[in-house]
């Protein structure tokens, strides 16, 4: 199990404005905080501590001039550039920095406090508050229409923390029990699922709110106590959460004391970094801290080291010695209870005393726990013998740490004995501090910082070699640095490696982790996407799990060989591809001796034929596997001045002949082929002479060419010319005439691009000619000046040809990549891609009456291809025609959004004029074509039953139809045709091509009386006629809110009635058309 470790934090104190903050969001596309005060809406940028800008709420009319309001919900709305915000008065305000706008609320809320949640989604909230009835708090689950979709079960002590998991899964909330005080979920019906219990006494904090982060791993808990303590002050707290095996860990707990100043009044989230937290206090200070993953454990590499993994549980350390004992968390080893929340556990970095550790409280306080000195393990207390050596607290510290934030102290390491470093934010907040800590002098239970080492960058790990005592620092932009502790002044310089380069990670590492490569300190990283660093270097990725080193995998192939185990030395070579000439090279006699005993082992034709291919002239022994001094020596070749390859080919040959000449055909012909001077009057048997000339050309071996057109009937008037033109040819380009001889373009393409530039034209014609633009770009890529004004050419070239297979975007695309805005606009607005359409030519650029003409010529398109909304937004935004845009959308009946340029343009004349006259005419359309479709599918039915009957009453089944091998010999009329004319006819039917097919298919089902498949075309057009139904569902119900919003009322009453009646006599009529029982329909359409 993970913990959390903190790796930055960024504190400023420039934020300042009237009032005190009330609510804090985040910009997604900025960045920047959005903090809500009593009087005003701020915009800060934690990153360089500078406001970015101000507006008052108050001198708006939005917040009472006399601080008296209150903000109690702030969203950022990053799809329209703006804030949304809820006022204790239960008003809505869409806000941002150039315009402001009242927007009136979904639903009528009371004035006491309520709590909005949206799902990630955005399509539910939930709403938190009181019931006037009842006075208990209850939470009920909207939809984005404001429809109410579910309200929560009765739950006693429910408070006013509210937050829906980004994941969409669960609504947080706290209830306060008799007994305890428990973070519960709820689902998104109400109900309730699951929940934990907050470690805190009876009634002794209150729950101001909950926060999940982005990625749902996290959840936040904001506390405040609800009375003041002995100082008279009320303290204020954070707490972090996470789940693993259905169990909830307190990994973080930040303390803000009793101090009001410090105490935090807005917290969030950061959208887009899951790890990262952002808060603001009552004094105006910002604060920012970011987490990551990290595994605690014992660093030790040698026998006493128990392999310690320390997981955080609040309160608790959970240890597993892994060492002696497997099990999962929540499950442990023991546990180590401490007094206040642990916020970070480090481990000792000394040989032999590694499974000591110590552990950093939210007090402000270390505690030190080493190994029980009992010499034997004790048993616990239900009789069974300890599995692993607890630790006891052996000392605590108290840290001297001045912080004006908690967790001011990061990235603990424990040196030695009473030696620890840590690390604080420095000034300015892109620096940092090393402390070194040490008891004081004063008082030997207090850790004082004896010496402090300024590191420009921030530091977000830290890591000590337990053998070396190195400790290896990383900067949040991968740079490495080394801490020299162990002398009179500790100093920080670059890691360098032994040749004294610098050394960086090319990108930050979430782990990190020391060890020693030939003999060379190295520091290992992993990335967030595992890729592993060592330094600079980036490691090869692969199976890890298993090395085999080469001089061991030798020493066995040799012992096996020496065996005559050939079968284990042939599977292991070819796994670990060694070369398989070992197998002979290694002992030559001995193998010609036993080849029996090889074929008989291997019994494979496949493995037989891929030792006899991999057979060279080259003496593996002596040059790739060189044998060691303890081997035997060299021995002479058993056949002097004869060709290896020749003599192994042979002893193979004649012992699989004398074996069983039929099983190892095969293989008898491998060993002819593969001779220096191949047999090739076995080949000419087997394959046809000209065949076999155009392979043995396709080698580009001239020698195997003359040889097999000398064995063969060719004139060498024929060939000779074209050889001998061949051979006068560059090698490139010699290949490319012979792989365009015989038709391997792709291939030729690929020779004639390593010609030069000279050659680019005849590389272009040929590229045009069979179509291998794909290749072509792949092979001229632009990765220089030159081959950039080819490759344009070749995009250029193939866009001409995608626009000829009338893909016209994807040409659009490759003219636009290549610097042709130009061609790009012709070929997207022929496509109707108008918005890569509309970038072009903002590009090149167009003037803007010609931008508003293209702009029209688009519109025009879509809106012959019925995408009304897309033509309205052209012609509003590009043509400039706000008339226009309205007049298509109400051609195609998008009601709503017409409605809305109408009031954004002022033109209410076009709503008397064009819409209202639109919607009545919709009604006519929608009912007449209402009434035709149940009329048509009442006929159907009707139809339906009565050849249902026929065919039941004559006895006839449904699946016979299209089955029956006769089925096309009757005619429409169900009469069966005799005669040559339609015996051709069907037999030229079945010959036809797939598509043809399946038209012919379609033809059948025809709805004609009497014809053989009627039944199952009535089915067929009775489910058609269903499915337009209901897919009017949207249509009407938008025709319906547009007809009410206007008073249309009698013709609204007139649709509504008509079209559910017809939905219901559909509905009902499912079972008689599709029966369980025989064939299926869609009754998906209304389950």
């Amino acid at each position: 199990m993970r913990n959390l470790k903190l790796l930055k934090s960024l504190s400023s104190s420039e934020l300042r404005a009237p009032g005190s903050p009330l609510r804090l969001a985040v910009r997604a596309d900025t960045g920047s905080l959005l903090v809500a005060s009593h009087y005003s809406i701020t915009e800060y940028d934690p990153r360089t501590g500078q406001v970015v800008s101000e507006a008052s709420l108050a001198a708006a009319g939005f917040l009472p001039e006399d601080g008296s309001g209150a903000v109690v919900g702030l969203q950022d709305l990053a799809e329209l550039e703006s804030a949304c915000l809820s006022t204790a008065g239960g008003d809505v305000v869409l806000f941002n920095f150039n315009t402001c706008q009242e927007v009136h609320p979904a639903a009528a809320w009371d004035d006491r406090s309520p709590r909005v949640t949206w799902r990630g989604d955005g399509q539910l909230f939930a709403v938190g508050a009181v019931c006037p009835r009842t006075g208990a708090r209850t939470v009920r689950v909207w939809n984005r229409e404001g429809v109410l979709q579910a309200t929560s079960e009765p739950a006693d002590g429910l408070e006013p923390a509210l937050c829906w998991k980004p994941s969409g899964g669960l609504i947080a909330s706290t209830q306060r029990h008799p007994n305890k005080h428990s973070v519960v979920f709820m689902e998104k019906n109400g109900l309730l699922h699951g929940d934990f219990t907050l470690p805190l006494g009876q009634d002794q904090a209150k729950v101001k709110d909950l926060l999940w982060n982005s990625d749902s791993t996290v959840l936040a808990v904001w506390l405040e106590d609800l009375s003041a303590g002995e100082d008279q002050q009320v303290n204020a707290s954070i707490q972090l959460w996470v789940v693993g095996n259905y169990h909830w860990y307190l990994k973080q707990s930040l303390d803000f004391g009793g101090d009001p100043q410090r105490a935090p009044v807005c917290v969030c989230w950061d959208p887009e970094r899951p790890l990262r937290l952002h808060l603001a206090t009552r004094g105006w200070t910002s604060v920012t801290y970011d987490w990551g993953w990290a595994t605690e454990r014992s660093p030790g590499m040698d026998g006493a080291d128990g392999a310690h993994v320390a997981v955080i549980d609040g309160d608790k350390i959970l240890v597993t010695s892994f060492r002696r004992c497997v099990v999962p968390p929540p499950m442990c080893s023991f546990e180590l209870q401490l007094t206040a929340p642990v916020n970070q556990v480090t481990f000792l970095c000394q040989p032999q005393r590694t499974n000591q550790l110590a552990a950093l409280t939210s007090d402000g306080r270390i505690s030190v726990y080493v190994e029980d000195s009992g010499e034997q393990v004790g048993r616990t207390s239900d009789g069974f013998r300890a599995a692993s050596r607890p630790l006891v607290l052996r000392k605590t510290f108290r840290v001297a740490v001045l912080g004006a934030e908690p967790l001011a102290l990061r990235q603990l390491l424990w040196l030695e004995d009473e030696l620890f470093v840590g690390v604080s934010s420095g000034l300015p907040p892109t620096s940092s501090t090393l402390m070194m800590l040490r008891p004081s002098r004063d008082a030997d239970d207090t850790l004082t910082v004896s010496s402090e080492v300024e590191v420009d960058g921030v530091v977000v790990s830290a890591v000590h070699g337990s053998q070396t005592g190195t400790v290896a620092l990383q900067l949040e932009d991968g740079q490495i640095r080394k801490l020299l502790w162990d002398g009179p002044d500790p100093s920080v310089e670059e890691w360098r490696d032994a040749t004294g380069g610098c050394v960086n990670f090319p990108v930050p590492c979430v782990q990190t982790a020391l060890c020693s490569i030939s003999g060379e300190e190295r520091l290992l990283g992993l990335t967030d996407r595992s890729h592993l660093y060592a330094g600079d270097t980036e490691m090869p990725r692969g199976n890890l799990e298993t090395v085999h080193h080469r001089a061991l995998v030798l020493a066995q192939i040799r012992t096996w060989l020496d065996s005559l185990r050939f079968r284990e030395s042939f599977e292991c070579m070819r796994k670990l591809r060694i070369n398989l000439n070992l197998l002979y090279d290694h002992h030559p006699k001995v193998f010609l001796e036993n080849l029996e005993a090889f074929i008989t082992q291997l019994d494979s034709i496949s493995h037989i034929n891929l030792f006899i291919t991999e057979l060279k002239e080259e003496d593996t022994t002596s040059t790739m596997y060189p044998r060691g001094p303890e081997d035997r020596p060299v021995q002479a070749r058993p056949v002097a001045g004869q060709k290896k390859v020749d003599v192994v080919c042979d002893a193979l040959r004649g012992a699989m002949e004398s074996m069983d000449p039929n099983k190892f055909f095969l293989c008898v012909l491998t060993t002819h082929v593969k001779k220096t001077e191949p047999e090739l009057e076995f080949l000419l048997f087997l394959v046809n002479v000209n065949d076999l000339y155009e392979h043995s050309l396709g080698t580009y071996d001239f020698d195997l060419v003359l040889m097999v057109a000398e064995k063969s009937q060719k004139d060498p008037k024929e060939y000779l010319p074209f050889l001998n033109m061949l051979k006068s040819l560059e090698t490139n380009y010699q290949r490319y005439s012979i792989d365009k001889h015989l038709k391997r373009y792709r291939k030729a393409l690929q020779h004639l691009s390593k010609c030069g530039e000279e050659h680019f034209h005849e590389a272009l014609q040929l590229v045009r000619e069979h179509k291998l633009h794909s290749e072509a770009l792949r092979l001229y890529a632009a990765d220089g000046a030159h081959h950039k004004v080819l490759f344009d050419a070749l995009s250029c070239a193939y866009a001409e040809h995608l626009m000829e297979q009338q893909q016209a975007e994807q040409a659009g695309l490759l003219l636009w990549r290549c610097g042709e805005p130009v061609g790009a606009l012709q070929a997207f607005a022929s496509s109707s891609s108008w918005r890569n359409a509309i970038c072009t030519a903002q590009q090149i650029p167009l003037p803007a009456d010609q931008l508003a003409l293209l702009a029209r010529d688009l519109a025009e398109k879509l809106i012959e291809q019925r995408r009304f909304s897309e033509a309205a937004l052209l012609l509003d935004q590009y043509a400039k025609d706000c008339e226009e845009a309205i007049l298509a959308l109400i051609t195609g009946s998008v009601w709503e959004e017409a409605l809305r340029l109408i009031y954004m343009h002022d033109r209410q004349d076009i709503t008397e004029t064009n819409l209202k006259p639109a919607l009545l005419e919709a009604v006519i359309t929608q009912t007449s074509f209402l009434e035709a479709q149940v009329s048509a599918f009442c006929r159907y039915r009707a139809r339906l039953a009565v050849v249902r009957e026929q065919k039941s009453r004559l006895g006839l089944l449904d699946e016979d139809g299209p089955d029956c091998p006769d089925a096309e010999l009757f005619s429409e009329a169900s009469s069966v045709m005799t005669g040559s004319k339609y015996s051709q006819s069907n037999s030229r039917v079945s010959s036809r091509s797939s598509k043809n097919r399946r038209k012919a298919e379609r033809k059948k089902l025809s709805l004609k009386e009497g014809s053989p498949m009627e039944d199952r075309a009535l089915v067929y057009t009775l489910g058609e006629i269903l499915s337009t139904v209901d897919k009017m569902r949207e249509e009407v119900h938008g025709l319906l809110k547009a007809l009410v919003l206007f008073q249309f009322d009698r013709q609204a009453e007139k649709l509504q009635p008509a079209y559910e009646e017809a939905l219901q006599l559909m509905e009902a009529s499912v079972p008689e058309v599709w029966p369980p029982e025989g064939l299926q329909g869609p009754q998906a359409q209304f389950d």
